[in-house]
C-alpha cells in the first residue's frame, strides 16, 4: 500500500486541541501475523483494517494455525486471534484501547484444478462451488471419450475414485471412457484432509470447432484469444484492415491450454483499423476487427506550467487545465510550498524548469508536520482541520508499457518520525528513499471516494485513513522504482509497467513522485529532494533503452 504524507496544517495549530476530548486517539493495528501452511506473507491493510492470510494449496482451510499475532500495545481484542480457526469465513475482532477498530482477518486459497479430454474444444469450464465440471468436444459420439488428465485436489494429498475403481489416477483414466450411458457426465469422489467431495464432470459435444473470444488491442499491438479443437493445427492470421494478404502469426508466439490459444501481436500501428481470423486445421472463425489505440500523451511532462491561486504555487496554468497537484494547497498555509519548479531542466531539455520536490518540517517551532514533497496526478481536494484530503488518478484509457523521465534525487538520514510501517521499524539511523510509480486501473468514486475525474481518494489523517493499494482489484497495471541512494546527476530512468490484466482497459492513471517514501507516516529526512523532468509514456518495445 502507498500514500503520500502531505501534511496539511491549520493556522493556529493549537487550537485543534478540544478541551471536550475525553481520552487520546489511539488507533489499533495488527502490526504483524504468522501462520502455519502459508504461501506467501501475509498482506496487512491498515486502510481496510483487514488482513489476508495466503494459504498454500496442501493447507486444511478448515483448521488453519494462526501461530502468533502482534497488535498495538495494550490493546485488546474481542476474538483470540491466536490458534486454530475455520477460515472458509473471516475472522471478525475488534481491537481496543480508548476507541474500537474492527478488523476483519480472512484466507485466500487456489488449488489448481484439471479436468481435459482429447478432441476437446476451448478450455474447461469449472463451478468449483457446486463440484462441477465441464469440457465441450468436437465429436457427437460420447462413449469412447479420453480423458487426458484429471486433479479435482490439492497435489499429493488427494484420493480419486469412480464407480469402476477404488484408486482412480493418471494410469486407469481410461475408465471414465464412457460419457454417453450417463447423458454426458461421470461422477468422480475427490477425498483430502478427511472429508469427500462428489464431483460432476460433463462432456459436452458443440458444432462450433473454432471461436474468437476476445481482441484486446493496445497502441503498437493486440491480444487475441480463442478456442478450438485441440489436437489440430491451431492458429491465427491478421491484416490491416482492406488489405488482401493475410499474416500468419508464428506457432511459437501462441500459447496454447489445451483447445484454448493466445498470442500478442507486435508491431501494429496506433489508431489503425486491423481483422484477424482464429483457425483449426481448415475451419476458420469469424472475422475479429479491431483498433488500436492512440498513443496519448502526459500533459505538462516538462513541468514548465505554473501558476500561484491563493499562495500554492501549482504545476498547471488554470484549474479547467490542470492534470498534476501537489500538497502545496496544506503547507501553503504555513507559508511553505514543498514542491517548486526549479530553474534546472534536465541535459538537452527543450524547457527551462523542473519539478522540484523537497521534504520538509512544516510549522512553528515544534508545532507542525514532516511534509514529503510531492507531485500527483489529480486534484487536492480539500482540508480538513489540519489535514488534507487529495483525489488521486486522471481519465486514461490505454496501455503504455512503460514510464519514462529524468529524475536527480538527494537521499538524506531520517530525522523526523510519525511512525512506521507494518512490520518495520524506522529509526534515525536509517536512510531515506524516494519513490515513483505509476498505476493504471478501473477505480469508480463510489468505491475508492473520489469523484468522476479522480476517483481515488487519500487522506493524510492517521485515523480512518485511506491508503493507496496497488494490489487493490481494481489495478489493471503498476510500475514503480524505489531510490535507495542519492542521484547526482541527471539520470534517465524507465519503469515498466506489470499489465495484470491484459484485456480490462483502464479507466484512470496514477503517478505519483515522492522525495520521502514513507511520508505517509510523516517519517523521512528534511533533506531529501527528488528533481523530475520530461515523463513521457512509452507504448512500443522498440522504443525501450536498457536504463531502466
Amino acid at each position: 500500500m502507498k500514500r503520500l504524507g502531505f501534511c496539511i496544517l491549520a493556522l493556529v495549530l493549537a487550537g485543534c486541541i478540544e478541551n471536550d476530548i475525553p481520552y487520546p486517539l489511539v488507533e489499533c493495528t495488527i502490526e504483524e501475523i504468522a501462520a502455519e501452511g502459508l504461501s506467501g506473507a501475509p498482506a496487512i491493510d491498515l486502510a481496510a483494517r483487514r488482513v489476508v492470510l495466503p494459504l498454500e494449496e496442501t493447507t486444511d482451510i478448515q483448521a488453519v494455525e494462526i501461530t502468533s499475532c502482534k497488535i498495538t500495545e495494550n490493546a485488546t481484542v474481542t476474538k483470540e486471534i491466536v490458534g486454530v480457526h475455520d477460515m472458509r469465513t473471516p475472522i471478525y475482532t475488534t481491537l481496543a484501547i480508548y476507541q474500537e477498530y474492527p478488523w476483519t482477518i480472512e484466507a485466500q486459497q487456489t488449488i489448481e484444478r484439471s479436468f481435459t479430454v482429447a478432441g476437446q474444444v476451448g478450455s474447461t469450464e469449472w463451478d468449483p462451488a457446486n463440484l462441477r465440471a465441464k469440457a465441450y468436444v468436437g465429436f457427437e459420439d460420447l462413449s469412447h471419450v479420453e480423458v487426458t488428465s484429471l486433479k479435482l485436489g490439492p497435489r499429493g494429498i488427494t484420493h480419486m475414485s469412480c464407480v469402476f475403481t477404488d484408486d482412480l489416477n493418471d494410469t486407469n483414466l481410461h475408465l471414465l471412457t464412457d460419457f454417453a450411458e450417463r447423458g454426458g457426465f461421470r461422477e468422480v469422489y475427490a477425498t483430502y484432509h478427511g472429508r469427500e467431495e462428489r464431483w460432476m464432470l460433463v462432456v459436452e459435444y458443440t458444432e462450433i470447432k473454432v471461436s474468437f473470444t476476445k481482441a484486446a488491442p493496445w497502441t503498437h499491438s493486440a491480444w487475441l484469444y480463442a478456442d478450438g479443437l485441440s489436437g489440430t493445427k491451431l492458429g491465427f492470421r491478421y491484416r490491416p484492415e482492406g488489405e488482401a494478404e493475410w499474416i500468419e502469426v508464428p506457432q511459437e508466439q501462441i500459447v496454447f491450454d489445451g483447445g484454448s490459444f493466445s498470442t500478442q501481436i507486435k508491431g501494429l500501428l496506433p489508431e489503425t483499423a486491423y481483422e484477424a481470423v482464429a483457425y483449426s486445421n481448415d475451419d476458420l472463425s469469424e472475422v475479429q476487427k479491431f483498433t488500436t489505440e492512440p498513443a496519448l500523451a502526459l500533459p505538462n511532462a516538462g513541468f514548465e506550467e505554473w501558476s500561484t491561486p491563493k499562495k500554492a504555487l501549482c504545476p498547471y496554468l488554470s484549474e479547467d487545465q490542470a492534470f498534476w497537484d501537489t500538497g502545496n494547497h496544506g503547507s501553503a498555509t504555513m507559508g511553505v510550498n514543498v514542491t517548486t519548479n526549479a530553474n534546472e531542466p534536465r541535459p538537452g531539455s527543450a524547457g527551462t524548469t523542473s519539478a522540484y520536490l523537497h521534504s520538509q518540517f512544516v510549522g512553528m517551532g515544534t508545532l507542525g508536520k514532516f511534509a514529503a514533497g510531492n507531485i500527483f496526478t489529480g486534484k487536492y481536494f480539500k482540508t480538513d482541520g489540519t489535514d488534507g484530503i487529495l483525489n488521486f488518478g486522471r481519465p486514461f484509457a490505454t496501455h503504455p508499457i512503460a514510464l519514462r523521465g529524468w529524475v536527480k534525487y538527494r537521499q538524506g538520514q531520517i530525522d523526523e518520525i510519525g511512525s512506521s510501517p507494518a512490520g518495520m521499524t524506522l529509526t534515525t539511523d536509517d536512510m531515506d528513499e524516494g519513490s515513483i510509480y505509476i498505476a493504471l486501473g478501473t477505480w469508480t468514486p463510489a468505491e475508492y471516494g473520489g469523484t468522476a475525474e479522480s476517483p481515488v481518494q487519500i487522506r493524510t489523517k492517521p485515523i480512518d485513513q485511506l491508503l493507496f493499494d496497488k494490489n487493490a482489484k481494481a489495478v489493471v497495471g503498476y510500475g514503480e522504482r524505489i531510490l535507495t541512494e542519492s542521484v547526482g546527476e541527471w539520470t534517465q530512468f524507465t519503469i515498466p509497467i506489470d499489465w495484470r490484466d491484459k484485456t480490462t482497459p483502464p479507466t484512470h492513471m496514477i503517478i505519483v513522485g515522492s522525495a520521502s517514501r514513507w511520508g505517509d507516516y510523516f517519517t523521512g529526512s528534511t533533506q531529501s529532494g527528488m528533481w523530475l523532468d520530461d515523463l513521457e509514456l512509452i507504448y512500443d518495445e522498440a522504443d525501450l533503452g536498457e536504463n531502466r
